[in-house]
């Protein structure tokens, strides 16, 4: 599988400081906080592969935003989206830890 780089969406405010796939383009106009993604784009924007992200949801410590159910279903697989803002901000803590660990 080739990986191709990905767009950043622009902001009124300037460029975002995490990437946001095309496919959220259109939603990212609206409320991120009201905006589901799913699991490709939370490896794009976390930059974990999904089995680290499903490890880190088993592991309470590690603060990573719980997925929202889109159906009713209880099987293994039902398809499950992040709240972008929430991934965001989760995001936005490691730099934090990161920036405050260094001082």
């Amino acid at each position: 599988m080739v990986h191709q780089p990905i767009p950043l969406v622009d902001s009124p405010a300037g460029p975002r400081s995490t990437p946001v796939l095309e496919s959220t383009r259109c939603s990212s106009a609206h409320d991120p906080a009201a905006t589901l993604i799913r699991i490709s784009e939370v490896v794009a924007i976390v930059g974990l592969a999904r089995p680290t992200i499903y490890k880190l949801l088993r592991q309470p410590d590690s603060n990573f935003p719980q997925p929202v159910k889109l159906s009713d279903s209880t099987a293994r697989g039902a398809p499950v989206a992040w709240v972008l803002a929430e991934v965001q901000a989760w995001v936005k803590a490691r730099i934090a830890a990161r920036e405050h660990n260094a001082a």
